[in-house]
């Protein structure tokens, strides 16, 4: 029989913990004295909570707060435990970050070195019933670092500190948009478990579209057990097996009749199943959903596509990739992972693809990923440095990987693995190889290791060795031509009008920056005056020269700002038009482009960044972007040699028939300078493009007009013949006027001639409020309501609240 009974350690499950510094540069007075710690949690956010330290995320606080990564830790828990009759108990530590040694009743159970995966530690015999003290002492993250470095060698890496000597969150050591606050501490659940005879360690459904469960199940197994029943219900079935002491691991098989198929978002509903595991008295319970997911990259007569399909269709991948979702990941919950990933439901994402410097997400993300039908590629974590092969790291490495894959690959949202983030492209490119001097960096984990753990254990889902990728070795891994590509010229080196330059298969990473929301950044960045390249505003800025290159990439797009809300609101601007620009250029593309993931969601505190939405989850004016550019129906005017087209895509499973009218207008008045109608009928996930002619692809005064493309049901483009540093734009096409309602206000502008781009931003009166669309463009004559939640109406809006590109050209 078996009778497992847990005892809970976190803060939540009623232990008391304390942490104290140890050794290491701590402030006078900290050294050895005890402040009560959450578990899980991380040592910042004790100290934070305690009064100890300021905000690591305001102000310049962030590099005075250094010491912690260089400090070592202890986590220290007094507890009482009853006997309860059973032959064995064990110590499982969910997630331990990162070199840790753990010691209970003053004997050492063992030492870790990996923030990636769990452990479990015997302490039968060790544990006494009465009072137990359980100790966790943490290096400073910095230093262990650094300590590997000089006894293994360096490796090349991006950024400040050697992170890939470590198997621990790389971000947390800062990245280009992130903040160097190396941390440590008890980040995942921590409990003990006691049992006898069998129980169940670790449960691997994997459902198909022909609506057939496989369901491993691996078994843990105590002196003197008896024969045991493993059984698996789903979907109104079930199946079970009576096997003996010491099996290892049982295979059941159930079919579900007619079941119904998981879909991404778009393409069908996610219906998903219950799964029961029992082994006796023990159980296991999640969801799976039937699918079957494949990616083609095949060679074609243009190169190698890459082609994710679902169920046998090919699915347009309409993306983001995405980073931990907050600095400090233990302050994450149900709640923020929803919101976030709504955002990406929200701008018309179907896929996420969580970037291998971050973490293998908490089971909160893959599950709302399942249920709102968001596709997951998952990045092994590796990412922009070089790895050793040898020991210790490989055994880490395999453990991590398989412990991560078991545990993701039930879920009907994962949809690719991925072996690392740029690390081919790096070593082909970045100048390794000199230091590396004919050492292994890591290609053994990405074509041998992680491909064959993936094959073993998740065969229903496809595998890339890395991102960019070609799928062939005697290829250049970042080829436009062939698998997955990262633009990275555009935003670095050149202007965004470089994406149509290229014709990639599949984009995996592309994007530009631009500020975060007035009041996120207002909240951090105190600077008198306000400035962009304050001290404190470059605190939060953290790409190289990444506020030079916000004012190069202007280019003739804008004009130069003349103060800090004109920069604010150019920067936003110019980064929701460089990424559409691609975006719309990509689509138009379609077949012979099959998708494009942005970078990124979302950030993980208060900064200038790539995100879509700012750290405190205001939606920046990139995020509406976003949201018309991956419509499920696009219309895009775009110069190819011949002349001007308008290109169509139809990412639905119903025909687009409708009509097209281009109207060519002036900017400065009302009425139609020419016209033309055409009908286009597009059929299911299909393209057309459309020549224009000379009538309304021509103007006759460009810097005075501009096409306007709509289509019969709603559908809308611009073209516009000159930058708008060119164009000419009245200073008074519009008025405003606002209107309180009852869940905040709404304001109208009614256009008298063209109005780009306008957007309005209630956060600059009250952080709390939050708007609806952005970057709206009327004609003469046309009006547009912005509704406004969460905040009172003011009397008026104008500059800097209510913006557009008529106020910065005149």
């Amino acid at each position: 029989m078996t009778s497992l009974k847990t005892f809970d350690l976190t803060t939540d499950g009623g232990a008391a913990w304390t942490v104290r510094a140890v050794e290491g540069p701590a402030p006078d007075g900290l050294i050895g004295r005890a402040i009560a710690a959450t578990v899980p949690g991380e040592v910042h956010t004790d100290l934070l909570a305690a009064g100890e330290i300021p905000d690591p995320f305001d102000g310049d606080n962030e590099a005075k707060l250094h010491w912690i990564g260089r400090t070592r830790w202890s986590y220290t828990s007094s507890f009482s435990w009853v006997a309860d009759g059973n032959d064995r108990q064990e110590l499982v530590a969910e997630g331990l970050d990162t070199v840790a040694t753990v010691t209970l009743n003053g004997q050492e159970l063992g030492r870790t070195a990996n923030q990636h995966r769990s452990y479990r530690f015997d302490v039968t015999g060790v544990l006494v019933a009465g009072d137990n003290e359980l100790t966790i002492e943490f290096e400073g993250p910095v230093t262990a670092a650094e300590a590997e470095r000089e006894k293994r060698g360096s490796w090349p890496h991006t950024n400040l500190h050697p992170y890939n000597e470590l198997r621990k969150m790389a971000s947390n050591f800062g990245w280009d948009w992130g903040p160097d606050v190396a941390t440590a501490g008890i980040w995942r659940p921590i409990r003990i478990e006691s049992w006898s005879g069998v129980r169940i360690s670790s449960v691997r459904p994997l459902a198909g579209a022909d609506g057939v469960l496989r369901t491993f199940v691996e078994l843990d197994w105590a002196d003197g057990a008896a024969d045991a029943t493993v059984a698996v219900e789903v979907g109104g079935t079930q199946e079970s097996a009576t096997v003996k002491p010491g099996t290892e691991t049982v295979e059941l098989v159930n079919t579900v009749p007619a079941v119904e198929l998981w879909w991404p978002r778009g393409y069908g509903e996610q219906p998903l199943y219950d799964v029961t595991v029992t082994v006796n008295e023990d159980d296991w319970h999640s969801r799976v959903g039937f699918r079957d997911i494949t990616v083609n990259v095949a060679p074609d007569n243009d190169g190698t596509p890459f082609v994710l399909s679902v169920n046998g269709k090919p699915v347009y991948v309409r993306g983001a990739n995405w980073i931990p979702d907050n600095a400090f990941v233990t302050q994450l919950n149900a709640s923020m992972y929803r919101t976030s990933i709504q955002d990406a439901v929200d701008a018309g994402m179907n896929l996420l693809r969580v970037w291998g410097g971050g973490i293998y997400e908490s089971e909160l993300f893959y599950d709302v990923c399942d249920e709102l039908g968001i596709l997951v590629w998952q990045d092994f974590l590796f990412a922009c440095a070089a790895y050793s092969e040898d020991e210790p790291l490989w055994s880490e490495v395999e453990a991590e990987a398989r412990e991560a894959v078991t545990r993701l690959s039930r879920h009907a949202s994962l949809a690719v693995w991925n072996g690392n983030n740029e690390n081919i492209w790096g070593y082909v490119e970045w100048g390794w190889r000199v230091p590396l001097a004919g050492r292994p960096w890591g290609a053994g984990y990405y074509l041998d290791l992680l491909p064959r753990v993936v094959a073993e254990l998740d065969p229903r889902t496809p595998y890339s060795a890395g991102s960019p990728y070609s799928f062939d070795q005697f290829i250049h891994p970042n080829d436009d031509r062939h698998g997955t590509m990262h633009i990275w010229d555009v935003w670095n080196q050149v202007d965004y009008t470089t994406y149509r330059k290229y014709r990639p298969r599949f984009v995996s990473e592309f994007g530009f920056q631009g500020p975060p929301a007035w009041s996120t950044l207002t909240s951090v960045v105190h600077d008198v005056p306000l400035d962009p390249y304050g001290s404190q505003m470059l605190v939060h800025q953290k790409a190289f020269e990444g506020n030079l290159k916000l004012e190069r990439g202007l280019g003739e797009h804008l004009p130069m700002w003349k103060d800090i809300n004109d920069w604010h609101w150019t920067t936003q601007l110019n980064q929701a038009r460089a990424v559409a620009y691609g975006i719309e250029h990509f689509r138009s593309l379609f077949p012979l482009n099959t998708g494009a993931v942005v970078w990124q969601l979302n950030d993980n505190w208060p900064v200038v960044s790539w995100a879509a939405v700012d750290g405190h989850g205001i939606r920046k004016p990139l995020w509406y972007a976003l949201k018309r550019v991956y419509a499920d129906r696009l219309l895009t005017v775009q110069p190819r040699e011949e002349g001007l087209v308008v290109a169509a895509h139809n990412d639905t499973d119903s025909p687009w028939t409708t009509e097209v009218t281009v109207t060519r207008r002036s900017t400065l008045q009302a009425g139609d300078l020419a016209q033309e109608t055409f009908a286009i009928q597009i059929a299911p996930r299909s393209a057309v493009v459309n020549d224009l002619p000379e009538s309304v692809a021509v103007a006759a005064k460009p810097a005075e007009e501009y096409l306007e493309v709509r289509a019969g049901d709603g559908e809308t483009a611009y073209w516009y013949f000159v930058e708008d540093t060119a164009l000419q734009l009245a200073g008074d096409a519009y008025t405003a006027t606002v209107s309180a309602t009852d869940a905040g206000y709404d304001v109208t502008v009614t256009a008298t001639a063209l109005a780009k781009d306008l957007a309005l931003f209630p956060d600059r009166l009250d952080a709390a409020a939050r708007v609806d669309s952005c970057l709206v463009t009327l004609s003469a004559g046309e009006t547009h309501t912005f509704h406004v939640t969460g905040a009172s109406a003011p009397e008026q809006v104008g500059v800097p609240v209510l913006r557009s590109v008529n106020d910065l050209l005149n």
